[in-house]
């Protein structure tokens, strides 16, 4: 299995091995040695997975949740194609407004690590595109929140030709500097403190 450091901090991009033949494929989208190697331990305790299934253009994100608690996530695409966007919104942190990306499909199966803080958004390039989730933590409404896509601060690579599909409330969400101004923004030493006590 290969992996890439993003170019946020403690964000990881991972590759494995899929193996065809007559029957179809074969393929371990999550190996814990993979992820030991690259970041020195293994996935943190899953307290809850997700699955979305979205139409061409629907566009998920950009969420993060308030830390604390925060939630670290590991996702991969099982159907579709789409976009992955991690976009590092930790005060404090050596990568703060950074972004990077990936496309995920379930031809390579390329998967996405996310650590605590950080958010966390992705365009479905295809009908019926599935995304699957592992999170650290458990949903708690009241404290998922949004951060805007289409803030020009943040110059995501947004792909032309696919009409923008959002919820209400992903479509007014604000931007990164409005969310720092508020003071709503996850401090990168906390979070590291909880991702120490993820892996402790």
């Amino acid at each position: 299995m290969q992996f890439r450091k993003l170019a946020v901090q403690g964000a990881f991009e991972f590759r494995p091995p899929v193996f065809t033949d007559e029957r179809g494929l074969f393929v371990s989208p999550y190996q814990e040695a993979a992820l030991r190697e690259a970041m020195g331990h293994g996935l943190f305790p899953v307290a809850q997975t997700n699955h979305s299934r979205s139409r061409r253009g629907v566009v998920r994100g950009a969420h993060f949740t308030l830390t604390p608690p925060g939630i670290a996530k590991y996702v991969y695409c099982a159907r579709g194609r789409a976009l992955d966007l991690v976009i590092d919104i930790r005060v404090g942190s050596p990568t703060f407004g950074l972004s990077d990306s990936s496309v995920l499909d379930p031809e390579e199966f390329r998967a996405m690590y996310f650590p605590v803080g950080v958010a966390h958004a992705f365009v479905a390039l295809e009908d019926d595109t599935v995304m699957a989730y592992m999170l650290s933590g458990e949903y708690v409404k009241e404290n998922e929140l949004a951060l805007s896509v289409f803030d020009p601060a943040l110059e995501l690579p947004l792909p032309a030709g696919v009409d923008p599909i959002l919820s209400e409330r992903d479509r007014a969400a604000p931007t990164l500097a409005k969310l720092e101004v508020d003071g709503i923004l996850p401090d990168y030493a906390e979070c590291l403190q909880i991702e120490r006590a993820l892996y402790a």
